[in-house]
């Protein structure tokens, strides 16, 4: 029987886009040939790439300022990649720090040139997203990390600002309708609203490139990629074949305001579960709660034991919290379904104290 997967990521894939991918790993097309043994250089696999971006642009409304990158590396590679573009040795580079994520990002940053700390819920255990935000106005760019998988919040709307804006949306792109031309960078691994692991979404501000002077190294130039149409090097070519079937399947639910629609009545479903079980305690302030990452926990170890057990009884899997945190947590992607988050609203609602 399929589990219920709440996993943080990887993470769910639509069901349909399971199939047709395991098709491809045996033969893709007419071609006699498995998407694992086809060249990237192929008529193929160019379709492919060049459908998976035009895709994204259609999905997310992206400007033609704006170019769409597949690169390797995962979001953690954007963490150096993004100062090493943008900031020049001697500039100071504007983080916002509401989670463990955004806190690696400023560690790489500082490796490039000084760096400014807007605003931090880190004393609060990262449980909520600061309302007041100091950005210098000679900021190189501001930095923010949409959605907080590990503690549950999400920006509601995004700050304004003269400067450049960068934004890691690794846990909630295609999840909800976005202005693109606000921001100069968006990037996002694949791995839970996209695709499988293996690659990362990036749309960058052609003309923010080439400013600081640094001689970066050639796979780590966005130019080189845009010049490239991101083939400069061999892609992830199963993992970006994924991403373009979910993005197939993403428009063929709706888009993405269809999605968010969806996904604000699953988020609406366990919350309201939780608030009304006293047995547990949600994680992330009630006016910043994600609609990706429900984080809470049990009011005690035999509630918590009780719970997992009944979870496990009715197939939900990846419920557990992140190793560093505790608790529990849903992740619940584009990919989840309403019938498996009323599988874990009843389970909630079943457990007491």
């Amino acid at each position: 029987m399929k589990k219920i997967n709440f996993f943080s990521g990887p993470a769910i894939i639509p069901n349909s886009v399971l199939v047709k991918a395991s098709e491809s790993v045996l033969h893709i097309e007419e071609l006699g040939l498995s998407i694992l043994e086809i060249s990237h250089r192929s008529p193929t696999f160019q379709h492919i790439m060049s459908q998976a971006r035009l895709l994204v642009r259609q999905l997310l409304g992206v400007p033609s300022t704006h170019e769409v990158l597949f690169l390797h590396g995962g979001a953690s590679a954007q963490f150096y990649m993004v100062p090493m573009n943008l900031l020049k040795p001697e500039s100071t580079a504007t983080y916002t720090d509401t989670g463990q994520w955004a806190a690696y990002a400023i560690k790489e940053a500082r490796k490039f040139g000084h760096t400014h700390i807007a605003c931090s819920s880190a004393q609060n255990g990262y449980r909520n997203i600061p309302k007041t935000l100091d950005i210098p106005t000679d900021s190189a760019y501001l930095h923010l990390t949409s959605n907080n998988t590990i503690y549950g919040t999400q920006w509601k709307s995004f700050p304004k600002s003269t400067v450049p804006i960068v934004c890691d949306m690794s846990s909630d792109i295609f999840s909800r309708s976005i202005d693109v031309s606000q921001f100069d960078i968006i990037y996002a691994g694949a791995q839970k609203n996209l695709g499988p692991a293996g690659t990362t979404l990036v749309i960058v501000r052609k003309d923010i490139l080439g400013k600081t002077g640094r001689d970066i190294p050639t796979l780590l130039d966005y130019q080189t990629h845009i010049e490239h149409d991101s083939m400069f090097n061999t892609p992830p070519v199963f993992a970006i074949y994924v991403c373009y079937l979910t993005l197939q399947w993403l428009a063929e639910q709706g888009g993405v305001s269809a999605m968010e629609q969806r996904n604000k009545e699953k988020a609406a479903l366990l919350y309201a579960a939780l608030d009304a079980n006293p047995a547990f305690i949600p994680y992330a302030d009630k006016e910043d709660r994600s609609l990706m990452n429900i984080t809470f926990h049990a009011v005690n170890e035999a509630v918590s034991t009780r719970f997992l057990d009944i979870c496990a009884a009715a197939g939900i899997v990846g419920i557990e919290g992140y190793r560093k945190l505790g608790g529990f947590r849903a992740s619940i992607y584009n990919a989840m379904d309403i019938a498996g988050v009323k599988v874990l609203a009843d389970v909630i609602a079943s457990v007491k104290d």
